[in-house]
């Protein structure tokens, strides 16, 4: 069933954001815009999460999808309130975001800081550390 969901998740994504521009997997629109996705370890999306990047006046949140767009490059700020930081990546008790593109690739090497802590990037995979109740700052 959870594979099932992640296919027609997948296929509503695409045809959502198809003629949009770009021809790689991170998403470039028309107007400058990159498209990248929040998602859990397992590629369900993290939708109604609060970002703010450099470009916007006022907040916004992720799409259903986990879909977040901004202007590269675009320092992005997002308030993980209400969730559960990646202590040892244990997916019992953690909440893990993952950063990916339209092809679920994770995007690492992606630099972030978070209010709890100092710079990092992300990891291979696109996910990172924060802590519970984070906001955390990413230079796209």
């Amino acid at each position: 069933m959870k594979k099932y969901m992640m296919s027609l998740l997948l296929v509503v994504a695409i045809f959502g954001l198809s003629g949009c521009g770009g021809g790689s997997s991170v998403e470039h629109r028309d107007d400058g815009r990159t498209t990248l996705f929040l998602v859990d370890e397992q590629g369900y999306s993290y939708g109604g999460i609060p970002y703010k990047c450099d470009s916007m006046v006022a907040w916004d949140f992720t799409a259903p999808n986990g879909e977040f767009s901004f202007y590269p490059p675009e320092r992005c700020v997002f308030d993980f309130t209400g969730l559960d930081g990646n202590l040892f990546y244990d997916p019992r008790v953690d909440d893990i975001v993952r950063i990916v593109d339209i092809t679920n690739d994770g995007k690492g090497g992606i630099p972030y800081e978070c209010s709890s802590f100092g710079v990092s990037t992300t990891q291979s995979d696109g996910s990172f550390e924060y802590d519970i109740d984070d906001s955390c700052l990413f230079y796209f």
